[in-house]
């Protein structure tokens, strides 16, 4: 991925209803270029597609925990996916070097919620024991990767 690229998809997680031509004047090009730069990336799976993002709150979702699983064995990833996909309050799931074998980060509209999800997660097969931090407030929030973030 190229500079300008970079800067394109920058401009797109700050703001990705952003025309092409706001994109294109902030970053040097026509908005045709632009077009045709973004469906490249796109056709490449450099972008994999857009979205809204909603405050959590609005839709009643007050408490956030992360939940550090620890599973029996080996378990693959696409495991984790399965079993913690059916889990609606399980906003994110990665997999992770160190003791614990992947963070799961839950979103619920109560601690009681919180309480129910963390049950759940832990009464699954493959997981062994889980350890749980409630997240009291947000400092830094970053969308992206900050070296893709656009120019100023």
């Amino acid at each position: 991925m190229d500079d300008l690229n970079r800067q394109i998809v920058g401009y797109l997680l700050r703001d990705g209803r952003a025309t092409f031509q706001e994109i294109g004047t902030a970053v040097g090009l026509s908005a045709p270029a632009v077009k045709r730069r973004v469906d490249r990336m796109r056709a490449r799976g450099e972008i994999s597609g857009f979205t809204a993002v909603v405050d959590p709150h609005v839709l009643g979702w007050e408490i956030e925990a992360y939940v550090e699983i620890f599973c029996r064995g080996n378990v693959p990833p696409d495991a984790l996916a399965r079993d913690l996909g059916e889990i609606p309050e399980v906003v994110e799931v990665v997999t992770v070097t160190g003791d614990a074998d992947a963070f799961v980060r839950l979103t619920a509209a109560s601690m009681a919620g919180i309480e129910a999800s963390v049950e759940r997660i832990r009464a699954l097969p493959r997981v062994e024991r889980t350890r749980t931090s409630v997240v009291m407030s947000r400092v830094i929030d970053r969308p992206a990767h900050p070296g893709a973030r656009a120019p100023r």
